[in-house]
C-alpha cells in the first residue's frame, strides 16, 4: 500500500495506515445490527462522534475527531470504512475529516478499473450518468446498486443507539491531471474506481487523487464543505455563490423548442410572445432554440422520407442566421424586419423583452462545422467520429449520440476555439442578442483521441467559451446544456446556469415524475456549482401544475415552451407577476433529508419533499411521484390489487434545512404552515409533524413561516401572496415600526406583486394600509388567518398593519 502526504496550512491531517496483507481479512465482513462496517475486503475506516437527539451541529465546525492509525486499519474512533484494501490503493490525508483516495497499477493505460472494497447493508444515494449527457439518482443498500458512471456517492451510517442521528459519508470522483474518475459497483457488491483519459495515447499507471472522501452529520453541509475543498484543491471551477447571476433567473421566459422544434420562424415567435402578453403573463426573456442557424444536412435529401436521427448529421455553414430570419417577403412593407437584428429588436420593442438568447451547440451544431466551405474554413474543421467509453455504453443508449457516431462531427481545430466563439458571439451581440444556450457539451469526451484526451480538451474549450461570454455579453449570459459529466462540471469557472436533467418530454406521460425527481436529487451536487435549470414545460398539459409547482420551489429560472395560444393562464399567474418577474426562492431546491435515501418514483410508499428558503419564510414542495413512471432499466409490474392511487407522508419543520436563517435567534419554535392546495393555515410546533396525502401526479406547496412575538403581545408570521405557489417569495422584509408617542404596534411588511396577502396573526388588527391607502381586510379567527388585498398591477408595496 502506498501512502502519500500533503503539507499545507490546514489542520493536522489524519494519520493513515493499512495493515500488511498477511493481517488483512479476505473474507467479507458484513454489516451487523450495529452497522459498524460498510466497506469490506479493505481497511479504511472512520469513527464518528456520538450525538444526542435534537442536537443541531455543523459539519465544518463540530466534527473534529480525526482519523488515526490503529491495529492495521484506517480508523477514526474505531469505525471501519474500508477493510482489506488492496495494496495498490493510495490514501492522501487532506483535512481532519477528509482524504483523497487513489490507486496505482503495474501497467500503463488510458483506462483502469480498480477494486476498492465491499459495500453491504448501508443506505446509499448515487448520482450517475444514465445517458452520456444526463444524470439521475439511484438508491440502494449494497455495491451492486451503484451504477456505472456514478459521479456522487452518499452513504448514511447509523450509530449504535436507535435515537442517535446518522453520519453521512460522501465520495466524490474527481479529475486528476488528464484523467477523469467515476465509481461503479459489481455483482459481488464491490465498489470499483474507474479512471480514464479518453485518448489511447494519454496513459498513466496511477491516480493518487481520484476520489475525495469526507464525512459529516449534515448531508447538505457536507456537500458544501466538500465542494469547497475540491474547488480549493483543483482550482478549475468556482462555486455557485461566488458567480454573477444572469438576469433571466428572475424573469419569466418562453423558449421556442417544444412550440416549434426545428420549424421555428419569426411569425411564430411573434404569435407566441403576443399571446403570453395578452394573457397577463408577459415573457421578459426569449430563447430562440435550434432552428435559426445556417446549416446543411447531407443526410436529409429534399423529397426523400425523413429518417429519424438524421437531424443530428446537420452541420454549420456559417455563424449567421438562416433564410427564415434573413429575408423580406415580396410585396411586404419596407418596415418589415429583414435580418436577425431587426427581428430581435422588433421583439424587444413590441413585447418589452429584456433578454433574447439563441441556441448553439458547443461545436457549432450537432454535427459540428461543414469542412471546406468559406463560412467555416478559418476554423479548420476536420471530420472525427466519436468513440464512447465503456461506461457510457453500459447504460442507456442515446439516439443523438449514436447518430453522431455514425455521421461524424466536423470538429473545429481546438486552437481555433477562442476565435470561433468570439466571432460567433460578437456577431450575435451585433444582432442585439443578449446571451446563448450552449448545448451538446459532453460531446468532447468522445473525440479526445490524439487531442490530449477528454479532460484536457474540455478544459481548452470551456476556457475559450467562458472567455468569449465574458468579453461579448454583459450579464454572464449563458445556459449550459447536455453537460452533466464531471469533465464539464469541474471546469465550470464562470457559467452560472446548467440544465439539471434530461429533457422535458411533453408527449411522454411516464417521464413527468422522473424529470422532477432527477432535478431535485441532481441539485444536491450540481447546486453547489451552478443554479440548476429545470427546463421548459407546457402550461397547458396534464402535468402542468406538477411542473409549475416544482419550478416554484426550485430556486430556478421559470420558462415555458407553450405553442402560441395554448396556455393555462390560471397556472401561469401562480408563477408570474404582472410585470413578468417571478418569485424565485434563494437556493437550489433539494430533497428533504428524510427523502435522500428513498425512491420517490418506485418504492410505492414515499413522497418527494423539496425544500427551499425565501427572505422571510421557508417553502416545501410535496409531490406524489409514484405510479406514473419507472427508472430506465428498472421497470416493474404493478402487483395485483396493489393500490398506489394515494400516498401519505409526514411533514415537520425539520424538513426545511437552515430554517434558522429566517427564524432568527429568538424564535420559540412555532410556525405557521399554509397549504396552497387546501388554502388553509395551520400552526405547527417544532417537535410536531402533520400528515399529508396526495394522489398520483398530485402536489402541494407549503409556505412555512416562523411565528414571532412583536412588542410582547402579538404573534405574527407572514405567509405572502396566497395566490402564488411560492407565496412567501413575495415578502422581502418584516419589521416593527412603532411610534413611541403611541402604544400601538405597527408592523411594516415590504413586498412585491399583487393579489391576496396572507399572514398568521393571533390578534385581529385595527387597520391595514397599502402604500398609504387604507385597505379592508378579513380575519378568520378559527385559523388566525389575516388577508389583505394588494391592488392589481402593484409591483412593490409597503403594508402597514396596526394593532
Amino acid at each position: 500500500m502506498m501512502i502519500s502526504h500533503c503539507t499545507s496550512s490546514t489542520p493536522t491531517p489524519p494519520t493513515l495506515f493499512l495493515a500488511p496483507p498477511s493481517s488483512r481479512q479476505r473474507t467479507p465482513q458484513l454489516l451487523g445490527a450495529s452497522r459498524q462496517s460498510f466497506f469490506s475486503t479493505g481497511a479504511l475506516s472512520l469513527r464518528f462522534p456520538q450525538k444526542k437527539w435534537g442536537q443541531i451541529l455543523r459539519h465544518s465546525m463540530f466534527l473534529s475527531t480525526r482519523p488515526a492509525v490503529k491495529d492495521g486499519a484506517l480508523s477514526v474512533d474505531g469505525k471501519d470504512v474500508l477493510t482489506g484494501v488492496p495494496d495498490n490503493i493510495v490514501v492522501t490525508p487532506l483535512t481532519g475529516s477528509s482524504a483523497f483516495v487513489g490507486a496505482t497499477s503495474t501497467i500503463m493505460g488510458s483506462r483502469h478499473v480498480f477494486k476498492l472494497g465491499l459495500i453491504q447493508d448501508v443506505r446509499l444515494l448515487c448520482l450517475y450518468r444514465f445517458k452520456i449527457w444526463w444524470m439521475m439518482p439511484r438508491v440502494g443498500d449494497s455495491g451492486r446498486d451503484i451504477p456505472v458512471e456514478t459521479q456522487m456517492l452518499l452513504l448514511e451510517v447509523k450509530e449504535h443507539e436507535p435515537l442517535d442521528e446518522p453520519i453521512y459519508v460522501l465520495l466524490l470522483p474527481l479529475l486528476d491531471g488528464d484523467f477523469r474518475s467515476s465509481l461503479q459497483g459489481n455483482s459481488a457488491d464491490e465498489l470499483e474506481l474507474c479512471i480514464e483519459s479518453g485518448d489511447p495515447a494519454t496513459v498513466t499507471k496511477a491516480s493518487q487523487k481520484a476520489v475525495l472522501v469526507n464525512y459529516g452529520d449534515n448531508p447538505f453541509d457536507l456537500m458544501k464543505e466538500s465542494m469547497k475543498l475540491v474547488e480549493k484543491q483543483m482550482g478549475t471551477f468556482s462555486l455557485r455563490e461566488t458567480k454573477q447571476m444572469p438576469g433571466i433567473l428572475d424573469c419569466f421566459g418562453w423558449c421556442t423548442w417544444d412550440a416549434f422544434y426545428h420549424d421555428v420562424n419569426p411569425e411564430g415567435i411573434t404569435d407566441g410572445l403576443k399571446s403570453l402578453s395578452e394573457g397577463g403573463t408577459p415573457a421578459k426573456f426569449l430563447i430562440i432554440d435550434d432552428g435559426w442557424q445556417d446549416t446543411s444536412n447531407e443526410f436529409q435529401k429534399e423529397g426523400e422520407p425523413f429518417v429519424e436521427g438524421s437531424q443530428f448529421g446537420g452541420r454549420l455553414l456559417s455563424i449567421k442566421e438562416n433564410h427564415k430570419f434573413r429575408r423580406q417577403e415580396i410585396g411586404a412593407p419596407s418596415s418589415e424586419p429583414t435580418d436577425l437584428k431587426e427581428f430581435v429588436s422588433h421583439y424587444k420593442a413590441t413585447f418589452g423583452l429584456k433578454y433574447v438568447y439563441v441556441w448553439h451547440a458547443l461545436l457549432g451544431y450537432w454535427g459540428g462545422l461543414v469542412p471546406g466551405v468559406s463560412g467555416t474554413e478559418k476554423y479548420s474543421p476536420v471530420m472525427r467520429y466519436p468513440v464512447q467509453s465503456p461506461g457510457n455504453l453500459a447504460n442507456t443508449r442515446d439516439i443523438a449520440m449514436d447518430c453522431m457516431e455514425k455521421y461524424g462531427i466536423g470538429t473545429l481545430d481546438p486552437a481555433a476555439a477562442s476565435q470561433f466563439y468570439d466571432d460567433l458571439h460578437s456577431y450575435l451581440v451585433s444582432q442585439n442578442v443578449d446571451g446563448v444556450k450552449v448545448d451538446v457539451q459532453n460531446i468532447l469526451e468522445t473525440i479526445g483521441t490524439d487531442l490530449g484526451g477528454r479532460v484536457s480538451l474540455t478544459k481548452q474549450f470551456q476556457e475559450a467559451l467562458e472567455k468569449s461570454i465574458a468579453a461579448n455579453f454583459q450579464d454572464n449570459s449563458i445556459i449550459c446544456c447536455m453537460g452533466q459529466s464531471t469533465d464539464s462540471i469541474y471546469h465550470c469557472k464562470q457559467s452560472a446556469i446548467t440544465r439539471a436533467s434530461d429533457d422535458y418530454y411533453p408527449n411522454n406521460p411516464t417521464t413527468q415524475t422522473l424529470h422532477i425527481v432527477s432535478v431535485a436529487y441532481n441539485s444536491m451536487f450540481l447546486g453547489e456549482v451552478v443554479v440548476p435549470d429545470w427546463d421548459m414545460f407546457y402550461s397547458l398539459h396534464d402535468a402542468a401544475e406538477y411542473h409549475a409547482a416544482a419550478r416554484a420551489v426550485g430556486g430556478c429560472g421559470v420558462y415555458v415552451s407553450d405553442k402560441p395560444g395554448h396556455h393555462d393562464f390560471e397556472i401561469l399567474k401562480r408563477l408570474v407577476l404582472s410585470d413578468g418577474s417571478v418569485l424565485r426562492a434563494k437556493y437550489p431546491g433539494r430533497p428533504s433529508r428524510d427523502c435522500l435515501f428513498n425512491d420517490p418514483v418506485m418504492d410505492r410508499m414515499s413522497l418527494l419533499k423539496i425544500w427551499n428558503l425565501n427572505n422571510c419564510t421557508g417553502v416545501l414542495g410535496l409531490f406524489n411521484c409514484q405510479g406514473a413512471g419507472s427508472w430506465p432499466g428498472m421497470e416493474i409490474a404493478v402487483k395485483e390489487n396493489e393500490d398506489i392511487s394515494e400516498i401519505s407522508g409526514k411533514v415537520s419543520l425539520t424538513d426545511i434545512e437552515y430554517f434558522e436563517e429566517v427564524a432568527g435567534d429568538s424564535w420559540n419554535g412555532d410556525a405557521a404552515v399554509y397549504s396552497f392546495k387546501a388554502g388553509s393555515l395551520s400552526r405547527l410546533l417544532k417537535e410536531e409533524s402533520m400528515n399529508v396525502r396526495l394522489g398520483v401526479l398530485q402536489c402541494d406547496v407549503l409556505t412555512v413561516s416562523p411565528i414571532k412575538v412583536y412588542d410582547e403581545k402579538v404573534r405574527f408570521a407572514p405567509i405572502g401572496l396566497t395566490n402564488m405557489y411560492n407565496s412567501g417569495g413575495a415578502v422581502e422584509a418584516v419589521e416593527s415600526c412603532n411610534e413611541k408617542s403611541t402604544s400601538s404596534l405597527v408592523l411594516c411588511i415590504k413586498g412585491r406583486g399583487s393579489g391576496t396577502f396572507g399572514a398568521f396573526s393571533d390578534m385581529r388588527p385595527k387597520s391595514c394600509f397599502v402604500n398609504s391607502e387604507e385597505e379592508s381586510f378579513k380575519f378568520r379567527t378559527e385559523e388566525n388567518l389575516l388577508t389583505v388585498t394588494i391592488p392589481p398591477r402593484m409591483t412593490s408595496w409597503d403594508l402597514f398593519i396596526s394593532y
